[in-house]
């Protein structure tokens, strides 16, 4: 929660630290929503410029929101009127940014999702803490950059107060693909088609027409077209075959078991 009468921390600061980006970002994201939109927006821009500039700023003057428009064309990459964490991420100059390190071990959704099946090591749908440093160490390898233990830890602990919104100590999927580009983060596509754990079952056990436990690539083709269709969304063929190919990135041989398919579609995974 922001603190009305504290004043924003670091915004002045040419380079943060991976938890003084953090603190940022809480202060903005005043109701914990995952955004910095409304007013907390409007209320981000003026601080940014009060320290970038040194002068004061008034949100009712028309260059104020002439020049907030021109930031939100640039930083606003899904042009949905919010800032996400990703995206404060490339507006912020910061040290340590996982954020950066993240997106050159995982470049896009689909290897994305082969790196969370990796590291979801017990198939819970979620990556635990001690899952979470394993990802986190090759991580850091992947990008050369060096470490001892007490940093892993730190990190590790920092990308948990960053991303486990509900503070249970994991990570579910769509907390962890907040990491990726907006552009590539292919689960935004599914928010308005989450499905119940009821719907799940029964869509499910419909193109699971055998009953063996899992679907192949053309079977879930037909079963997101199908999704689509039912939730009145229109779908290119291009971005669909992407979605797909994300998804199989779960898959056990070209085998999509109810569990993997279940993260991806449903609302919260199943106990």
């Amino acid at each position: 929660m922001a603190n009305k009468g504290q004043q924003p921390p670091y915004l002045h600061l040419a380079e943060l630290t991976a938890s003084q980006f953090l603190d940022i970002w809480k202060h903005f994201d005043a109701d914990g929503n995952g955004y910095i939109e409304g007013k907390e927006l409007e209320n981000f821009f003026s601080q940014l410029e009060i320290a970038r500039r040194g002068a004061g700023v008034d949100p009712s003057n028309a260059a104020f929101k002439e020049k907030m428009t021109e930031f939100m064309q640039k930083f606003d990459k899904n042009k949905d009127g919010r800032i996400e964490m990703s995206e404060l991420a490339q507006i912020l100059p910061t040290e340590e940014n996982f954020l950066l390190c993240f997106r050159q071990f995982v470049g896009s959704s689909t290897e994305f999702m082969a790196a969370w099946r990796k590291y979801d090591t017990d198939r819970s749908g979620f990556i635990e803490a001690n899952e979470l440093k394993g990802f986190l160490s090759d991580l850091l390898k992947k990008a050369n950059r060096h470490y001892d233990d007490q940093k892993l830890q730190e990190y590790t602990q920092t990308i948990l107060k960053m991303f486990d919104l509900n503070g249970d100590g994991k990570l579910g999927l769509s907390e962890m693909a907040r990491l990726l580009p907006v552009q590539e983060n292919f689960l935004l596509k599914f928010q308005g088609v989450r499905l119940t754990a009821e719907q799940f079952n029964a869509i499910f056990t419909y193109y699971d027409k055998d009953g063996n436990g899992y679907i192949d690539e053309q079977e879930l083709d037909a079963l997101l077209k199908d999704l689509y269709e039912k939730n009145n969304k229109e779908v290119d063929t291009k971005s669909l075959t992407g979605y797909k190919q994300s998804i199989m990135a779960l898959s056990d041989g070209g085998k999509l078991y109810r569990s993997e398919l279940e993260i991806v579609l449903c609302r919260e995974p199943m106990l």
